[in-house]
């Protein structure tokens, strides 16, 4: 089963978690919520609280297939202060394993030194990335994920899946969440 560390930091943004683990989850991805100092509930960006399952101390590198993190300013400046943190980034991009990052956390990634083309954030926390941001939902470039906000959540939760599941599981959640009826 492949294993994906999805981080939670105070301040992180709700939604974008929720549509992470969500679909992972569906896509028959084992998910290690993770706090960064313990397990226990820790607060969102709205003031909603998820609980963290874990502490991140508790965190095999060896054992995951991806790292994956919401954004939210509070969250995502919380995410770039952890060694920890850059420290799994920068082992699984070196193993070519999945990086991934929505919102303000692509700023994180930078941090860790794995965005080297193309990505995207939300609008305005490109700033001081010396790569280029395009005006998309979501951008691969190898095995870096990027996502610009909480309405791309599933969306980038569904490049994860794909990424480690495979087309047809990827195409099965692509109908089943019913994203054909989000076009316009």
């Amino acid at each position: 089963m492949k294993r994906v560390l999805v981080p939670l930091a105070q301040g992180f943004e709700e939604a974008e978690f929720i549509g992470i683990v969500d679909v992972l989850r569906r896509a028959g991805v084992e998910v290690l919520v993770a706090g960064l100092e313990s397990s226990g509930n820790i607060k969102g960006a709205n003031g909603i609280e998820i609980k963290a399952e874990i502490a991140l101390s508790s965190i095999d590198i060896n054992s995951l297939d991806g790292i994956a993190l919401a954004g939210g300013f509070e969250g995502m400046q919380n995410l770039s202060n952890n060694a920890k943190i850059l420290e799994i980034i920068q082992r699984l991009h070196k193993d070519k394993k999945i990086v991934a990052a929505i919102c303000a956390s692509p700023i994180v990634l930078n941090k860790a030194g794995v965005l080297s083309s193309e990505f995207t954030c939300y609008p305005g926390c490109e700033e001081g990335i010396n790569a280029k941001r395009l005006n998309e939902a979501v951008v691969i470039r190898d095995n870096v994920i990027t996502s610009a906000g909480p309405a791309t959540a599933i969306l980038f939760g569904l490049a994860i899946a794909k990424a480690l599941m495979g087309e047809d599981v990827y195409k099965g959640l692509y109908e089943g969440l019913q994203v054909p009826l989000t076009r316009a």
